[in-house]
């Protein structure tokens, strides 16, 4: 299966995309909307093989990990903490509904998994394959990152029928930098509709100030910053409704949601976070990497 994906990536990229991907109507309008939808970025059969590479992932780690992340979930906040800095490279997270009183799944397991994260894409040679691509590199290259790092990689699942809302937010909240360099590109591994929780965004919206920072500190731990009181303009929120296999690339400033998946189908994504290494990296994000575990470029 590596070797699969390994070939559909180098065949299924235009022809140019060892110079550049992005021709100059799509720059100026990402640069003026703060975000990109680009169809068919990448094949059907590679969107089949990272969600069978994220389903063998579950099924060889989640279930050893389920009995200690109800317990921790319980315990609070500080034991909730000391997880994901055990776990920084391969988190499970699981349906806040998905345990019995004993800790047992009370959910299919391939249901009750909700996301994996963080560096599938150093730690899974599928996820590393996938996302080092040339065709990738060349994109994120004409969007001006000259020296990119990736930080951040997540398989998004929406389970149907559960899929909970994500809130209106901006990837710089999370992952700040100085001055702001972070991109995220957003695979769809499905088609996506309004109903099973497609992306929402705001249109120029970029070009406001970011509203909140998501900091770790030894006095408070994870806890948000304020920044800006100014409400978002949800009525100018539009849905992203894109085919299986479609590239949305988001600006790190730009607001996005989804709204949850209340159809009957799943709706799973891969993305992807990237930042230019020239830029400042904050301490206090709450995802760090040791010395020994260091962000990496294509």
């Amino acid at each position: 299966m590596q070797l699969v994906i390994l070939l559909i990536c180098i065949f299924s990229c235009r022809a140019t995309w060892a110079e550049s991907y992005l021709n100059s109507d799509e720059i100026a309008r990402y640069q003026k909307d703060g975000y990109l939808v680009i169809e068919h970025f990448i094949s059907n059969e590679e969107c089949d093989a990272l969600k069978l590479e994220a389903h063998n992932i579950i099924h060889e780690y989640a279930l050893p990990l389920s009995i200690e992340v109800f317990r921790s979930l319980n315990r609070g906040i500080s034991q909730e903490m000391h997880y994901f800095e055990k776990q920084a490279s391969l988190c499970i997270f699981f349906n806040e509904k998905a345990f019995l009183a004993d800790g047992s799944l009370s959910l299919p397991l391939d249901v009750a998994v909700t996301k994996i994260s963080h560096a599938l894409h150093d730690i899974n040679h599928v996820f590393s394959t996938f996302s080092r691509q040339n065709k990738i590199a060349a994109l994120i290259s004409d969007l001006g990152l000259t020296n990119p790092l990736l930080v951040q990689s997540m398989m998004i699942f929406k389970q149907p029928k559960t899929g909970n809302e994500v809130s209106c937010h901006q990837d710089g909240t999370f992952l700040y930098t100085e001055p702001d360099t972070t991109i995220g590109l957003w695979f769809a591994l499905e088609d996506t509709s309004i109903d099973n929780g497609c992306l929402w965004v705001i249109p120029g919206g970029h070009s406001s100030s970011l509203k909140y920072r998501f900091k770790i500190t030894p006095e408070k731990g994870m806890h948000f910053i304020n920044l800006d009181d100014t409400p978002w303009e949800l009525d100018k929120m539009i849905p992203l409704r894109v085919s299986k296999g479609s590239l949305i690339v988001l600006h790190g400033q730009v607001p996005h949601m989804s709204k949850a998946n209340i159809s009957s189908s799943i709706r799973p994504a891969y993305t992807l976070h990237l930042i230019d290494s020239f830029s400042q990296y904050s301490s206090e994000n709450w995802l760090q990497r040791s010395a020994c575990f260091p962000f990496k470029g294509f």
